[in-house]
């Protein structure tokens, strides 16, 4: 029990999970009357970029020296913020006159946490926020032409029913969460 004290303490779980539900409660107060996928997404992003700031340890070095399953912890770490951020964002929009589909935000979270784990492999767990943080950016802008392309780029605001917008999310979120498992965060 205590290398899990030590393990959330180490990756700041506490402070990132207050961040994520204070960032959850916080956008959908704001935007409680205009909930939407739009808000939904900027909620799920905020969830999960304040949560993968602590996809590392302070000494990526002084990790690998121990003796312990890293990938499983690492799975494990992932999955709960991918947990906690999917589960929230439900949670707050039933306080709500009106809500947002289940598998948009399903589909959103697993991508979007994808996306925290493929950044914090390639560029080190402080920086797990950038690509979900930089996803979320471009893709409000997005001409929506109906195009494949389209529905690729800006796959976190396509109807559930959008193939290429799911099949873009499980993509990413399987290959974010195989890369940051198998190797972790970059030291």
């Amino acid at each position: 029990m205590r290398w899990v004290l030590l393990y959330a303490r180490s990756r700041q779980l506490p402070a990132a999970f207050a961040a994520l539900l204070v960032a959850t409660a916080g956008l959908w107060f704001l935007a409680r009357d205009w909930w939407s996928p739009v808000p939904v997404m900027l909620t799920l992003t905020a969830a999960i970029a304040v949560a993968a700031i602590g996809l590392s340890g302070q000494d990526p070095d002084l990790d690998r020296t121990a003796a312990l399953p890293w990938p499983v912890r690492r799975f494990a770490h992932l999955a709960l913020i991918g947990l906690v951020a999917g589960g929230a964002v439900p949670a707050v929009q039933e306080l709500g006159a009106s809500t947002v589909d289940l598998p948009i935000i399903l589909r959103d979270a697993a991508g979007l946490l994808g996306l925290a784990g493929l950044a914090a492999t390639v560029a080190g767990g402080q920086f797990g926020w950038t690509l979900p943080l930089l996803w979320a950016g471009i893709t409000p802008f997005v001409q929506h032409d109906g195009s494949t392309t389209s529905h690729i780029v800006a796959w976190m605001l396509q109807p559930p029913a959008t193939t290429a917008a799911t099949w873009t999310a499980v993509v990413l979120a399987v290959a974010g969460t195989v890369a940051y498992t198998a190797w972790g965060g970059r030291r």
